[in-house]
């Protein structure tokens, strides 16, 4: 299988990147409600193309992974959060994840990032399998954070260093 190609998200991704969200939606990793129709927006003022990276796959946009910072303090902004990521059902299994976290890593260095953190449902085990092996470890758990699909969930804290 070819590599998944990962670049920049551009403004006309828009659409494309509205459309994963509503096809990976699943209350095993998100936290918000489902998106509703209809599925073309997916920016925002805090989060606009440069905060994401997409993975292409065979021509078409099968991923995305979003970067932010984790708070609007100055004496936080030497940390970059990974701050979502999903990748379509039929792209699974191909790599996609993991590049789109590696180049997540990379571009938080780039940035001058000294650390890179997440949050991840305690449930996603997939996502804490990924993130562990690419060098992330639970620094903290809040249990039964979040009220899912008629169970309580905990809210994993995962971190990183960057140099």
């Amino acid at each position: 299988m070819p590599e998944p190609h990962i670049r920049i998200a551009r403004p006309d991704d828009e659409g494309e990147l509205a459309r994963i969200d509503h096809e990976t939606w699943s209350p095993v990793h998100a936290v918000t409600p489902p998106p509703q129709p209809p599925y073309d927006s997916f920016f925002s003022e805090h989060s606009g193309p440069g905060d994401h990276r997409v993975a292409e796959h065979r021509g078409r946009l099968v991923g995305y992974i979003r970067l932010g910072h984790p708070t609007a303090l100055a004496s936080n902004a030497h940390v970059r959060q990974i701050r979502g990521l999903a990748v379509v059902a039929e792209a699974r299994g191909l790599g996609v994840g993991r590049a789109l976290v590696q180049a997540a890593v990379a571009e938080a260095r780039n940035r001058g990032a000294r650390r890179i953190t997440l949050r991840v449902l305690g449930h996603n085990t997939a996502a804490r399998k990924l993130y562990e092996s690419e060098g992330f470890i639970v620094e903290g758990i809040q249990p039964g954070e979040f009220y899912l699909d008629g169970a309580y969930v905990d809210d994993i804290m995962m971190g990183r260093p960057l140099i």
